[in-house]
């Protein structure tokens, strides 16, 4: 379940009558515990509590109901008993039906409220359903909450307007949508007169059967769309022209083309104007603009609604972002000045010319936390000059944003109104923030447009000719964009955000046709989509200014490290800051992750020091290259041939049979006793999974001069025949192997031997899993071999070193090494081998091999996992690190760092100093 699904079911339990006896299994039920989980609470089997009244889930939580007026009683029971603690438990829960409860056992967080409101508390207990509780998602109760009503609203206007759910009016209803938030904002903020004033106008005004409910909706939309002042002064006018009706004439003038345009409000069923009332009812004075935009946003996408609540950016990574890139200078130069009135009115002066800008907005999370830091920073400069109640001089326009969606676009600008109205009310009062919140100002400062192909200067600079920009949305781009300017130029510009990971393999030809005409029509084949973005920025700063992205991992690993940076080299930049991988999480276990990292570049000649942040490790850097390690700017570029002199690794043998050439062990047992002379046709395969995991598995084998034997096995002619029709039927390669239908498309195998190399692993392991088998073993193409290959390469590729190297420029499948020969075994810095260091590597590799073989059967998952892995083996290892070590530099390596610079220094010799950047 997600956290709107939960709040829901917690919302339902609250207003249902209250039993005891069943309390504790519906809220359990209520975060995704399952029927059966339940039953065995009942009957129980799995219920250890000793507090009368009392369900005990062991690792989650002790809820005990009682009599009315023991709830402190009896909290203090639960918090008591041994068995609490003994289950580990994380929680613990005491009500009676009238008073509620409860206590996070590892924090003392505690609830203490009336029954019908612990659903407002209900992100405390999000650990229960699997989902982790930062403090942001505790503090975004109120969204969930809202965006919870607002979907609800928003799929049952579209079923009961049909039209409305059309693509062409979609836009139409995602408008609707943006200005009933407005609506409920203002309302409970005073910037309607009168508390709850459009709830209560549509409540009071339209019919219970909900006919009129839209005609009254646009009434008030029409008055909010018409002035209340002529020359300055209040004048009704326009009011009477336009025939606001006298209970609407209670609403102000808003503006901003808010409200301007149509003013259709699609048809209410009595469904849909109750939804209406009751999200108008919750407290709209507690959205938090920070993350709110990404909630709304998804009730207006269809793909985003499947996983309504699951999307929470949380304001600590972004921050992670914003803090190196230019906020902590900012804190930093806020010390500095201390109590200086001069220095802090040069800072609050420099910071009226910051420009935060956002190429891939999305509904503005960054451009708002940005906003919200900085207005901060500039209240503590305002209170030490004496001037707590001063105007903000830090511009809405200031923070800029491009967005290829229209609602997004239109919620970022929204979220950064509230952010403003927030910020006013905060640092200079209610009445001051009410003075200057109305009417809103008419310009845009989100563009709607494809990023890639704007022109970002333009965008940015009043100077510049303008950018036309194609857009439809609430507030009305202006065609001109670059007319809109800043009232002060000159000033820092800083581009920060988190844009769209998008791989090689899922770009449309339109997104590669993006990445195209940015790197002068070559080919962009295995690069991100985000690389545009590095490269757009990278070419907007060379005027001055600084960039930092979120980004996947793969940006700065393996073969797209030689595509993408080399040109952001070029134009003179490095990396200032980097934060190596990461969860880029929506907070919910059981829901995908992406690994990421973040990246910020400056001009080479900046001064400011540089940072390497890894988990909550801070580590000055001399200087940081494209793989994100302290070291020179040197590239890996694939090579086809080993250059460090070990002997050729191969690609594994390719059926491309659809699969009839696969057998499991069951069909070769099968084909065997059905037709004894098979076994002369059939050999194991193995590939990654089957190496690791140690899974057996066949396959046919069939050379050209057993071919008219095989044909005569009637199960293995027909498989041979499919494979035919399969080759014939298609295009692929000129339809190659369509003459030996009988056997895999390419094959080779060892005269003896064969080191079996996987292509995918878990960097959980310490070492790269590689195994020596005998030459009648296929190996598939889900790995590699080196054949006949002398053992001290075996020795060399399973050691620290080499995986030292292959964590640097392998991809990655999510946070596993996915191993190239081109990249992490033909570039591997080797040093001159001599005849006894061969010698020592290759009795290093047999006492690998005698560990592993001592543990038979364990599989190399089993012996290579990195908390159960076997001394003996593990020894074995060590012994293999040291000798390779005293290779390279005559004594162990102290770390990774030393083990890299060295490599690094010995890839620079071997390509004769080439691969510098």
């Amino acid at each position: 379940m997600n956290a709107v699904e939960i709040e829901q079911a917690i919302t339902d339990l609250a207003a249902a009558p209250f039993d005891a006896a069943e309390f504790p299994y519906a809220f359990l039920e209520a975060f995704g515990n399952k029927a059966t989980t339940l039953k065995k609470l009942r009957t129980g089997a799995s219920n250890g509590s000793d507090v009368p009244g009392g369900v005990l889930q062991r690792s989650n939580i002790h809820i005990a109901t009682c009599e009315r007026g023991a709830v402190d009683a009896t909290l203090q029971a639960l918090r008591a008993s041994p068995k609490t603690q003994a289950a580990k438990a994380k929680f613990i829960l005491a009500t009676d039906g009238a008073d509620f409860q409860a206590e996070e056992l590892a924090t003392g967080e505690t609830v203490a409220c009336q029954y019908a409101d612990f659903p407002n508390h209900f992100g405390l207990f999000l650990p229960l359903a699997g989902i982790t509780t930062v403090k942001q998602i505790r503090e975004s109760t109120f969204d969930i909450r809202a965006t919870s009503r607002l979907n609800k609203l928003y799929v049952e206007l579209l079923k009961d307007n049909p039209d409305w759910a059309a693509a062409e009016r979609r836009a139409d209803m995602n408008h609707f949508m943006a200005r009933l938030i407005f609506c409920f904002f203002a309302e409970d903020t005073d910037i309607f007169y009168g508390e709850g004033l459009f709830t209560r106008t549509v409540d009071q005004m339209s019919e219970r059967d909900s006919s009129n409910t839209h005609e009254v909706i646009s009434a008030i939309f029409k008055a909010m769309d018409t002035p209340t002042r002529h020359e300055g002064k209040l004048d009704d006018r326009y009011r009477k022209a336009a025939g606001t009706p006298r209970w609407a004439d209670v609403f102000p003038y808003v503006n901003g083309q808010l409200f301007s345009g149509s003013t259709d409000v699609p048809r209410f069923s009595r469904i849909a104007r109750s939804y209406l009332i009751q999200i108008g009812n919750l407290d709209w004075q507690k959205i938090n603009p920070d993350i709110f935009g990404s909630m709304i946003q998804a009730v207006a996408d269809d793909d985003e609604r499947s996983a309504l609540g699951m999307h929470y950016t949380s304001v600590p990574n972004i921050l992670k972002v914003l803090n190196p890139l230019f906020l902590d200078d900012l804190r930093a130069a806020l010390e500095e000045a201390g109590d200086n009135p001069r220095k802090l009115l040069n800072l609050r002066n420099r910071m009226a010319r910051i420009r935060v800008f956002d190429p891939a907005c999305g509904s503005g999370n960054f451009l708002v936390i940005a906003y919200k830091q900085m207005r901060e920073i500039e209240a503590i400069i305002n209170t030490r000059r004496g001037e707590a109640e001063r105007k903000t001089e830090i511009p809405l326009t200031n923070f800029r944003g491009i967005e290829l969606r229209p609602f997004p676009a239109e919620i970022a600008r929204l979220a950064l109104i509230i952010a403003e109205f927030q910020c006013d009310v905060l640092y200079r009062g209610q009445k001051e923030a009410l003075a200057d919140f109305l009417p809103l100002d008419s310009q845009n400062w989100i563009t709607c447009g494809n990023a890639l192909r704007l022109d970002w200067l333009s965008l940015m600079d009043v100077q510049s000719s303008g950018v036309k920009i194609y857009a439809d949305d609430l507030f009305g781009s202006p065609l001109d964009q670059a007319a809109i300017g800043f009232e002060h130029q000159h000033g820092e510009t800083y581009i920060c955000g988190n844009p769209p990971y998008i791989g090689d393999k899922f770009q449309t030809d339109s997104q590669k046709a993006d990445l195209r005409q940015l790197d002068g029509g070559k080919s962009v084949k295995a690069i991100d989509y985000i690389a545009g973005w590095f490269w757009k920025a990278s070419q907007f700063i060379k005027s001055g200014g600084s960039f930092a992205f979120v980004s996947t991992n793969s940006v700065c690993q393996g073969v797209q490290v030689p595509l993408i940076w080399p040109p952001i080299f070029r134009n003179g930049q490095s990396i200032a800051f980097c934060h190596k991988d990461f969860y880029w999480s929506n907070n919910a276990s059981r829901n995908a992750n992406v690994i990421c990292i973040i990246v910020g570049v400056k001009s080479s000649s900046a001064t400011n020091p540089k940072y390497i942040f890894d988990g909550e490790v801070k580590k000055l850097a001399n200087h940081i290259n494209a793989y994100l390690i302290d070291g020179p700017d040197v590239i890996v570029e694939k090579a086809p041939q080993p250059i460090n002199g070990l002997p050729q690794m191969y690609a594994g043998n390719i059926p491309r049979d659809l699969g009839n050439f696969n057998l499991s062990r069951a069909d070769y047992e099968e084909l065997r006793e059905a037709y004894p002379a098979v076994n002369d046709f059939c050999r194991k395969i193995t590939g990654s999974s089957e190496f690791i995991n140690g899974i057996e598995r066949y396959c046919l084998w069939i050379d050209d001069s057993q071919a008219d034997l095989a044909m005569r096995i009637p199960p293995i002619a027909d498989r041979v025949e499919k494979v035919r029709r399969y080759r014939e039927s298609g295009s692929e390669r000129g339809k190659l192997g369509v003459d030996t239908p009988f056997k895999f498309e390419r094959t080779i195998t060892g005269r003896n031997s064969q080191l079996i190399i996987p292509r995918v692993s878990s960097e959980r392991r310490t070492y790269i899993p590689i195994g020596l088998q005998k030459s009648e073993t296929i190996v598939s193409d889900a790995a590699q071999a080196i054949y006949d290959a002398p053992l001290f390469a075996m020795a060399l590729i399973c050691s620290k070193m080499h995986t030292c190297w292959v964590a640097l420029t392998a991809g990655r499948m999510k946070s596993d090494y996915r191993y190239s020969s081109g990249v992490c075994y033909n570039t591997f810095p080797v040093p001159k081998l001599t005849e006894q260091n061969k010698a020592d590597l290759t009795r290093c590799a047999e006492d690998i091999l005698l560990a592993r073989e001592a543990h038979f059967p364990a599989t190399i998952a089993d012996l290579y996992d990195p908390d159960t892995m076997p001394e003996n083996l593990r020894h074995a290892h060590d012994r293999n690190d040291e000798v390779l070590e005293r290779i390279y530099i005559g004594r162990r390596f102290k770390n990774d760092t030393e083990r890299l610079e060295k490599l690094f220094d010995l890839y620079t010799k071997m390509t004769g100093g080439k691969a510098a950047a």
